[in-house]
């Protein structure tokens, strides 16, 4: 029996020393740990905020820069083997062309090649040629009708230049069998290169292809501009070696996981020193529009590579000292907290604790120990209280009034004061330290490649525009005499699927009937009326805005092809990292596309914005100019750009501007850095002080009063309410050994009745 009763007690006290494993130590010892190592990451992280000479951000806007001309060289190239594929096709679906004719057509349409030629592909003679002359011996005819045959290959000029040949057949019934050849250089249609910056396409073995920005030596007057046209020529091959190296790499490998933007290879470079400039550089290898997807022109494994010259700053680093500081401070600040909650609710709880063990084991002949303050007070007079009872088994006492009872600062308290401490440290920290002001440093170069950036940005979309009013020439010009509607559909409809730019094709006759359509939509701009006279206009007459191309079909009597270009294929150009927020507007200011979301035809909303929209369409000689600026209002710094429609085309009479702005303060510059990593710091304490405070009040605050409360109805004499404790920690321990007291005090008080009734029996009797 002696053996059975040890053994439960080993067991009881193995429960209770299991128990002690949650309750309130863990969040305490978590607190102070986390406590710790924030003060450790403020030390480190506000000491070294260190900027080079060259700012992060310049560098990456030197890659972001790279990776507008990867995009626009990829488009172009795409969009010309597209065009050339299309007009085959529509070629071959029709009678026999004469090869000269065939050129001469497309010679009409496209001005994009530097030559055509058309070859007979059995016997190699060449049918006909427009343009420089084509090196058409490098083309293998027995491998065209092979997979692969009719890619896109480069090939080199006697002269050392580059050329990209595009092939496309020529299928007619009952004839030989035709290759149609078109020629082009490895240019970037429309990038805006401004003063000094240098841009070249590098092949995959890192040999310069072609480049734009730097003069050939025999251009320049002087020996001293001969020196630095060597000199950037030979950085810029130094650069595009170690470019081609990088960017044969997978883009998973090189991207962090989840990031978005770029979806190939790119980054940034820096080279050698020269007049207190710095050369940098961005590269980007020619990625599809989507992850993954492949194109024509990424067959090619074509890197491009963007050279600028940079003045350099002095470099600066934040003052290691303030950081020590503040994480002194914040050491200080949590063994003040750590201490309180250890001296004030800790050790108090695992006082009752033990005391509560000893009551039930049956030790009644020492007083309870009570606490100082809290609820561990209350519960440790209660458990005195108890004490006397079970010495005595005297019935319950009287209920002490509430009233009566001694008031005591709660836990509660004690954890919102603890709240208060940390926020003393956390809220100056985010918003009164390191922060930014009138004085910070935003480089020159990032307000110029804003204006640069948004002006390749705005000739990407005016090419588009002028590409989408092409294809409907070209439709017009192919689709011959043979005007009937099954052949105008056919031809509709293979345009619509070649081309995801369109809404709607169809082809408007001169008193407004639409003869044949194709695409997803109805057609939104035809309203009754005959074709428009411009190539291109906006129609504003609906809910959102409509860009129609029309081009009139030879001898027809004024019938016309009509394409609706889809807002969201403009949307879609504008989606550029690193450029903020871009719109294009139209000559009223009205918001026609937008990269982020947004009303139709609403304003810009901006004075300042309006103003630069205005300055920029002001007349420089003969033609608008790009202009950028730096807005400073307070801590804020924004940099903002437009950039008009300029050059030819039919989307010229549009008079849109393409304007893009940003805040400086998403950009990597020391003062905004260093003020970031300070409201970071001020925000981690927040969480860390929020949770494990929070974690105290549920766990452990929360049941103590509880348990307060039901300890003090247990000694004022409630003996029926049985206590269940919530969870397997300190304060569930004092609750059950409460339950157990409840219970002894139950059956003394049972005893006692048993023991009067004996007594007062025989008294009865006699």
């Amino acid at each position: 029996m002696a053996a059975s009763r040890s053994r439960r007690r080993r067991k009881v006290g193995r429960r209770a020393d299991m128990s002690l494993l949650g309750g309130i130590r863990p969040p305490i010892t978590v607190l102070a740990v986390l406590l710790l190592t924030l003060a450790g990451f403020t030390a480190v992280t506000l000491g070294s905020v260190r900027e080079g000479r060259l700012p992060a951000a310049v560098l990456t806007s030197q890659q972001h820069f790279a990776e507008d001309g990867a995009i626009a060289l990829r488009a172009s190239l795409d969009e010309s083997v597209t065009d050339l594929d299309r007009a085959a096709a529509l070629f071959s679906t029709g009678k026999p062309v004469p090869p000269d004719a065939v050129l001469d057509k497309i010679g009409s349409v496209y001005q994009k090649w530097r030559g055509t030629a058309v070859v007979e592909i059995s016997s190699g003679r060449l049918l006909a040629a427009r343009g420089e002359n084509l090196p058409l011996t490098a083309i293998d005819r027995t491998r065209l009708a092979g997979e692969g045959g009719l890619a896109p290959r480069m090939v080199k000029l006697a002269n050392g230049e580059t050329r990209l040949l595009t092939l496309s057949l020529l299928s007619w019934k009952d004839q030989p069998q035709q290759l149609l050849v078109a020629s082009s250089s490895l240019r970037f249609p429309g990038i805006s290169l401004g003063n000094f910056r240098a841009i070249a396409v590098v092949g995959s073995d890192g040999t310069v292809l072609s480049s734009d920005g730097i003069p050939e030596p025999e251009m320049v007057l002087t020996d001293l501009q001969r020196a630095d046209v060597k000199r950037d020529t030979k950085q810029l091959r130094s650069f595009a070696r170690t470019a081609a190296k990088r960017t044969s790499a997978h883009p998973l490998t090189t991207k962090e996981p989840g990031s978005g933007g770029f979806p190939g290879v790119s980054g940034s470079l820096t080279g050698s020193e020269w007049g207190g400039e710095r050369a940098a550089a961005g590269y980007a290898r020619l990625a599809g529009p989507e992850p993954g997807v492949g194109t024509s022109a990424t067959s090619l494994e074509l890197t491009v590579v963007a050279m600028v010259g940079v003045a350099q700053n002095p470099a600066r680093t934040s003052d290691a000292v303030a950081g020590l500081v503040l994480a002194g401070a914040l050491l200080l600040v949590g063994a003040l907290i750590v201490a309180l909650l250890v001296g004030t609710v800790q050790r108090p709880l695992i006082t009752l604790f033990l005391e509560s063990r000893r009551l039930t084991r049956g030790d009644l002949n020492r007083p309870v120990s009570v606490p100082r303050g809290s609820e561990a007070a209350r519960i440790g007079t209660a458990l005195e209280r108890l004490r006397s009872q079970l010495l005595d088994g005297a019935a319950p006492p009287a209920p002490v009034p509430p009233g009566r009872r001694e008031r005591r600062t709660g836990a509660r308290t004690l954890l919102a004061l603890c709240g208060i401490l940390l926020l003393a440290w956390c809220v100056p920290l985010g918003l009164l330290v390191n922060r930014a002001g009138a004085d910070v440093v935003v480089p020159q170069q990032l307000v110029n490649d804003q204006r640069e950036r948004t002006d390749t940005l705005n000739d990407r979309i005016r090419r588009a525009l002028n590409e989408g009013h092409a294809d409907l020439l070209s439709v017009a010009s192919l689709m011959g005499d043979d005007t009937t509607p099954q052949h105008m559909t056919a031809v509709l409809e293979r345009t619509a699927r070649e081309h995801l730019r369109y809404d709607s094709l169809y082809v408007l006759d001169a008193t407004g009937k639409v003869l044949a359509r194709a695409g997803a939509a109805a057609p939104q701009a035809a309203g009754g009326k005959g074709p428009r006279a411009e190539p291109i206009a906006l129609h504003d007459g609906g809910k959102k805005p409509v860009v129609v191309a029309t081009a009139q079909l030879p001898g027809a009597n004024g019938s016309a092809v009509v394409g609706e270009l889809r807002i969201d294929f403009l949307n879609s150009l504008l989606k550029r990292p690193g450029l903020g927020e871009i719109r294009v507007v139209d000559a009223q200011h009205r918001v026609i596309a937008s990269n982020t979301g947004y009303r139709a035809f609403e304003q810009l909303g901006d004075d300042r914005l309006d103003a630069l929209v205005e300055g920029s369409a002001l007349k420089v000689g003969m033609s608008p100019r790009p202009g950028s600026v730096l807005y400073r209002s307070g801590g804020d710094h924004v940099i903002a750009a437009a950039a008009p429609f300029v050059g030819g085309g039919a989307a010229k009479p549009l008079d849109w501007t393409v304007v893009s702005w940003q805040s400086a303060k998403g950009l990597a510059i020391h003062e905004y850095s260093l003020q970031n990593r300070s409201v970071l710091a001020g925000l981690l304490g927040f969480a860390v002080g929020a949770a494990c405070l929070g974690w105290l009040q549920i766990v452990v605050v929360a049941p103590l009063r509880e348990l307060a409360r039901r300890a003090e109805a247990l000694a004022d004499g409630d003996r029926r309410t049985v206590l269940y404790p919530r969870h397997h920690d300190e304060v569930g321990a004092v609750t059950r050994s409460l339950e157990i007291i409840r219970q002894q005090l139950q059956q003394l008080h049972q005893q006692r009745k048993q023991a009067g009734g004996r007594s007062s029996a025989p008294a009865g009797r006699n």
